[in-house]
């Protein structure tokens, strides 16, 4: 039978936001007096769409960030931290060490001795030496709260903690977050990991821009938020018959004069009426529209031949032989634990610079990076977009760019300016106009609102060229079709 988890209740207040105002430009609100309370012990899901304004929520509770009106307050003598969603890579070139005395305003002295204790707990196991341009996506990951757990805060706050984590890693700090006593908040798109230890939801309401607070199972706070969207759905769709009814009759009664023309003007009142009385149905519920990735035509048939690859064992490359040919609707899994070097590997081939691995002439690569770092993030998304189309096509741009959910706002935006997960709903829509000849994907479900992910598996299931994906979610790569596996860690 399932344990229930204690929720603390009538518990200190640790946080709390008192009529919090915050707005980046007169055109983009984010919060307009939220109010919300953090009690201790409480471990809490922070949600919203992507572009919410969710890590914006956690830099206004450090104090990296001050609103415009209200307050954020903290319990005097209270620690924060934070392990925030990567490492810059203005930071690449910093020893570990480094990295973790940056979590502090004063000089720590015995640094490694802490450093060892808190790698025991996340199994990060690297030279304090090392930089981190040395470390896998994995070992960034773990590093990240690595540096928060050291600075043994009294509240925690986590910024999508499992991307980059494999299977193996998220099982630790699911086990590590059920026995944790403090005070924690997490940004997630891992449903099942949320609901492992979440004792609510601290839900970002985009057209109120207001902070709503639910407290129970995860998966209950989001079937209950579902059941609200569709409850007003179905009132809007009510409402909309009879504002649609009472339209025909205006039209109808306002041809015949006299009494049945002032009939017509007490009818258009009532759809006046009827029509500021909908209920806006909120934009964080809007779901991406089914899509496909047209594979370009006349690949031929091996499109892609392994006779080597090159991996890491501890910490040095290592060349291992490999015989595998992809053709078109093949689809590679490459799976190892953290720090094989997947990431690296497959950043190589998408610059065709594996040696070992050899790509057809004239083949089209689409390239979906973790880090993004293939965008230009001083270009606009529509600059960028644009870039990809041959032949510059603006009502195709928008119309993919649309379905994916960026808007005129978001198209004009540089691309350094929009949210992680905005920015993995533009790489799909470059993927599209793209139409590559084979695709690379590292972690493609990263920063991804999970309610989007079904439409992903369906068009990448559906894509008829060859594919090379490394994700270590389990449930989304079941259902791409995958015809081969290549484990990294067994070469």
């Amino acid at each position: 039978m399932a344990v229930e988890k204690q929720i603390p209740v009538g518990g200190e207040a640790v946080l709390r936001f008192e009529d919090v105002t915050f707005n980046y430009s007169e055109n983009k609100p984010v919060l307009h007096e939220a109010n919300f309370v953090v009690r201790k012990g409480t471990k809490l899901t922070l949600m919203g769409p992507n572009g919410a304004g969710k890590s914006t929520l956690f830099s206004l509770i450090m104090g990296e960030k001050k609103p415009e009106e209200g307050r954020v307050l903290i319990n005097n003598g209270l620690k924060l931290a934070i392990a925030k969603q990567f490492i810059p890579h203005t930071e690449w070139s910093s020893t570990v060490r480094e990295f973790l005395e940056k979590g502090f305003t004063e000089k720590i002295y015995d640094i490694d001795k802490r450093a060892k204790k808190v790698f025991d707990i996340v199994e990060l196991n690297v030279s304090l030496d090392k930089t981190i341009k040395e470390l896998s996506g994995g070992q960034k990951g773990r590093l990240l709260i690595a540096q928060a757990l050291l600075q043994e805060p009294d509240i925690l706050l986590l910024d999508e903690p499992t991307n980059n984590l494999d299977k193996a890693g998220i099982q630790l700090l699911t086990d590590f977050m059920k026995s944790y006593d403090k005070t924690v908040i997490v940004i997630s798109h891992d449903a099942a990991f949320l609901n492992s230890f979440t004792h609510g939801v601290i839900y970002i309401n985009t057209q109120e821009y207001k902070i709503e607070q639910y407290i129970g199972n995860y998966y209950k706070v989001v079937e209950e938020i579902k059941r609200a969207v569709e409850k007003a759905e179905r009132a809007n769709a009510q409402l909309e018959k009879q504002i649609q009814d009472n339209k025909d009759k205006v039209n109808f009664f306002a041809l015949k004069g006299g009494k049945m023309r002032k009939l017509a003007s007490k009818l258009r009142d009532e759809v006046e009426e009827m029509e500021e009385s909908k209920v806006d149905v909120r934009k964080e519920d809007r779901v991406i529209k089914p899509f496909t990735i047209n594979c370009q035509e006349n690949i031929g048939s091996v499109i892609v031949s392994f006779d080597s690859v090159e991996v890491l064992h501890d910490g040095k490359p290592v060349k291992r032989n490999v015989s595998l040919e992809l053709r078109k609707g093949d689809k590679l899994h490459i799976i190892g634990p953290n720090g094989i070097g997947k990431t690296t590997l497959l950043e190589r081939m998408a610059n065709r610079k594996e040696k070992g691995v050899t790509i057809q002439d004239g083949i089209n690569v689409g390239y979906y990076r973790q880090d993004f770092s293939t965008l230009d993030f001083d270009k606009t998304a529509y600059q960028e977009l644009a870039q990809v189309l041959k032949k510059l096509d603006d009502q195709l741009l928008r119309r993919t760019a649309a379905s994916m959910l960026l808007g005129n706002e978001q198209l004009h935006s540089k691309i350094g300016l929009l949210s992680e997960g905005q920015k993995g709903l533009l790489m799909f829509a470059y993927l599209r106009l793209q139409q590559p000849g084979l695709l690379i994907l590292d972690e493609p479900t990263n920063h991804i609102n999970f309610r989007h992910i079904p439409h992903i598996q369906e068009a990448l299931k559906n894509y008829e060229g060859p594919m090379i994906v490394v994700s270590h979610v389990h449930e989304f790569v079941k259902e791409l079709g995958i015809t081969q596996t290549l484990d990294l860690g067994k070469l």
